[in-house]
Formats: C-alpha cells, sequence, structure tokens
C-alpha cells in the first residue's frame, strides 16, 4: 500500500509537470494553438474526446499557476487512497465534468483549465471522510473544508470566462467516484467482524 501511494503521489507530481510543459511551449512557442487543438468546445461532437485532454491545457501562466497549487495539494491528499483509487477517482471526475461543460456550456465555447479535477479532488475527499470514517479520511477532510471550504461557491456563475460547469460538475464527479468506489479493505473487514465528482473561452 505504502509504494501503491508513493507511485500515486509521483503521479500527481507528473500529471502538473506535464501542465507546465505544455503550457510553457504553448505561450512561448505555439501562441495558444494547442488550447484551441485540445481543449473542449461544446457541443461538438468529434472533439468530444478533449474532455480527457482539456484538464492540462491552459489559458495562459496566470491560470495555471492559480490552479497548480490546489491541484497539488487535494491530488496527493486523494493519492493516499492509492494508485487505483486515484486513477479511478481521476478518470470518473474527468467523464462527469467534461460531459458536463459539454452539455451545459454554450454551443462552440472552448473550455480548458484543470480546476475541474481540482473540484473534483474536492468533493472527493470531503465524502470519502465521511464514507469511510477512518481517523486519517475524517482529519483530511476537515483540513480540506478548513482550507479551501471557500471554493463551494466556484460551482456557481459569478465571472464572466470562468466555468462554473466545469467547477459544478468536477465536484459531483469527485462526490460520485467517493460514493460509487467500495471502502477499503480495512473498512470491510472491520464490518464483517461486527456482522456484517455564441462561442466564448472559459478557463476553470
Amino acid at each position: 500500500m505504502k509504494q501503491s501511494r508513493i507511485t500515486a503521489i509521483l503521479t500527481v507530481a507528473g500529471m502538473l509537470a506535464a501542465m507546465w510543459v505544455i503550457e510553457i511551449l504553448d505561450s512561448l512557442l505555439l501562441l495558444g494553438t494547442l488550447d484551441q487543438r485540445f481543449g473542449l468546445r461544446a457541443w461538438d461532437f468529434q472533439g468530444l474526446w478533449t474532455m480527457f485532454t482539456a484538464p492540462f491545457m491552459h489559458g495562459n501562466l496566470e491560470h495555471l499557476i492559480g490552479n497548480s497549487l490546489p491541484f497539488l495539494v487535494l491530488g496527493v491528499l486523494v493519492a493516499f487512497s492509492g494508485l487505483g483509487r486515484f486513477l479511478l477517482t481521476t478518470m470518473i471526475i474527468v467523464v462527469v465534468s467534461g460531459v458536463g461543460v459539454w452539455l451545459f456550456s454554450s454551443p462552440t465555447s472552448l473550455t480548458v483549465g484543470a480546476s475541474g479535477l481540482v473540484f473534483g479532488y474536492f468533493g472527493y475527499t470531503v465524502l470519502r471522510g465521511i464514507i469511510e470514517r477512518k481517523t486519517i479520511d475524517i482529519v483530511i477532510m476537515i483540513c480540506v473544508i478548513l482550507f479551501y471550504g471557500t471554493m463551494i461557491w466556484g460551482v456557481l456563475p459569478q465571472y464572466p470566462g470562468v466555468s462554473w460547469q466545469a467547477h459544478l460538475f468536477g465536484f459531483l464527479g469527485g462526490m460520485f467516484a467517493a460514493y460509487l468506489l467500495p471502502k477499503r479493505e480495512g473498512n470491510r473487514q472491520l464490518n464483517q467482524g461486527y456482522g456484517g465528482a455564441q462561442g466564448g473561452y472559459y478557463a476553470p
């Protein structure tokens, strides 16, 4: 389990590093063409696959800087559950957030950014503490609420150019992952012993 956690944490770091490499390349050399190619464009059936690439794209370096710390912190907290759970959680969040953005954004609008994942990890850690009822999960839940609790307001429409759809459906995707994925083995054994997440340019 320890090795799985370490690998999951390294995966989070690798994902963030990839975002930085992509954004530096896109900002300094390609002038935003990667965003246009790999961002998620609402109601574009042929580009629906870009829900898997859009989280790695960002509108500019400032956008990426704003997402980097919460992505790293919340991603690492999810990674404590192990590599397999982290990857499944991430996939569920990406799909739920991506479909939500694709359906509920203005037709042809372009959405990029890792905020869907950030809000998804936030939703996962909060609900997981309630479901698992293990000390470590409850402590993580409390810390996340204390430090990032105000994020919840981001699921509401507030600022032009900010994809509240990615925030809302990312959050729902994270909660869905927390509910869907089974409790960890230790919890199952304990229970048995007692008997039983007009075109525009959106940057989440």
